[in-house]
């Protein structure tokens, strides 16, 4: 695959106003261009500098001889850099304008516009990171809480490149003892079988247990579903607010004040909750209503967790009990709200839900409400455990798992050991395709397109 050789830059901090703002060089002509627009306080030439060394100075407009900015930039030379080619960075003020005048500056200078992923991409292809690393990258940048930040960093660290590459090499190692059948039969090698399936079936086990991994993983990094339910006016709002800490949801005494879905999230146990508040269920007196009453519905169908609330004050009422009945397969929790002004005894169906008395209006009971989420939540992990990060991933391991099965599956055929060989270098295939040994562009491009410009 061709590796670029051209230089690119961009923006690499957020945009807006800000103490400073980041602009990052990268490639073979890094150095040079920078020299062009950079003025060292000491006079002293830019490109004649050490590796990895801090200089202050003004970028200048070469064309007017104008300072655009009081800098510092940073030069690290290649291999040792994030893409492995040279590197300059540039600290100027934060802020849209000047900013942007100083990017104008690289570019009429000879660079181009990052795209986006491309720093990191061109790590990949410069051989520094694998594929899984490239990815652990975005997965750090948009973490959603301290658990799935340490996940990402188990990744960054290549602990599940070591474990792919090992599961690649015990394949390849199998497919080569055939292939040494097929392309030297005069050698009269034999094939045990037996031991090439009990192999095959160690593999299957290894893949088993990451994809399983995936699943422990994947409420860290993506954060659990869940649907805030109940009838009209049951304070599910306010219960969000408290259960928040801030008041994200509008709270009224006045009946249907919700009407479409408000979400927040919330840190519970190191697993964020997507929780997503829903119209209260009504007779819909509008199409409004009725459209936000369906939303609930097909919030309820797609959560993976229900806080349904009920109001104590009263007894049950019809809307109560069609929610209760909707929601006895899923996960759920069932909150007993407004309990500071007193609870009727309520007719509870009696199954395995957790039921919890709060008031969402002083707070009584939350905590005890956040420990029962914990608690029906609770995600057990060992920092020792195989893990896939992503969904790519883990598509890639079934695929390779199917075609390890297709191979135990026509070994009782006494199909030609060419047919066999087959099914093992699609797995291989699979295997390879995430750490990127075997790689394609569109793999690439689907991967990178999800990163910011200046990564």
């Amino acid at each position: 695959m061709r590796v670029p050789t051209d230089t690119i830059c961009a923006i690499v901090t957020p945009p807006g106003v800000g103490g400073i703002s980041v602009l990052r060089l990268s490639g073979r002509n890094a150095i040079e261009i920078a020299a062009r627009v950079f003025v060292k306080k000491s006079g002293k030439p830019l490109k004649y500098a050490r590796s990895h060394t801090l200089h202050y100075g003004f970028m200048v407009d070469p064309s007017t001889g104008e300072k655009v900015d009081e800098v510092m930039v940073s030069l690290m030379r290649a291999p040792h850099t994030y893409t492995c080619e040279d590197i300059v960075e540039v600290s100027c003020h934060g802020g849209p304008f000047v900013t942007g005048r100083i990017l104008e500056l690289l570019l009429k200078n000879g660079a181009r516009l990052a795209e986006p992923g491309e720093f990191t991409r061109r790590a990949f292809l410069n051989g520094r990171i694998d594929l899984t690393q490239a990815e652990a990258v975005i997965d750090i940048i948009s973490a959603k809480s301290e658990e799935g930040l340490k996940c990402a960093l188990w990744q960054l660290e290549g602990n599940l490149s070591r474990k792919i590459n090992q599961l690649y090499e015990k394949i390849i190692n199998v497919i080569a003892h055939m292939e040494a059948c097929i392309d030297f039969p005069e050698e009269d090698i034999r094939i045990d079988l037996e031991n090439i399936k009990e192999q095959v079936l160690e593999i299957i086990e290894i893949i088993d247990s990451l994809i399983d991994g995936y699943y422990t993983w994947r409420p860290y990094r993506e954060g659990i579903l869940t649907a805030l339910v109940g009838r009209v006016n049951a304070g599910k709002s306010s219960l969000l607010n408290a259960l928040l800490g801030e008041e994200r949801a509008i709270v009224s005494p006045l009946p249907g004040t919700t009407r479409d879905i408000v979400d927040g999230v919330l840190l519970i146990h190191g697993i964020p909750l997507r929780i997503l508040d829903t119209a209260g269920l009504r007779e819909a007196k509008d199409m409004v209503e009725e459209e936000g009453i369906k939303r609930m519905y097909r919030a309820i169908d797609s959560a993976e967790l229900v806080l349904l609330v009920i109001d104590g004050t009263g007894p049950l009422t019809e809307g109560d009990r069609e929610l209760l009945t909707y929601t006895r397969d899923k996960r759920r929790i069932i909150i007993i709200n407004k309990i500071d002004r007193g609870v009727k005894d309520l007719s509870l169906p009696s199954d395995n839900s957790s039921v919890i008395y709060v008031s969402a209006l002083t707070g009584e009971g939350i905590d005890t409400l956040r420990n029962t989420i914990q608690d029906v939540l609770r995600v057990t992990r060992k920092r020792s455990d195989p893990m896939v990060a992503n969904i790519r991933h883990k598509v890639a391991l079934e695929k390779a798992r199917k075609e390890l099965k297709t191979f135990l599956k026509i070994c009782e055929d006494e199909q030609p050991v060419e047919v066999l060989a087959l099914y093992l270098r699609e797995a291989a295939h699979h295997i390879g395709e995430i750490t990127g040994i075997i790689s394609t562009e569109d793999i690439l491009d689907r991967i990178f397109s999800n990163f910011c410009i200046g990564k």
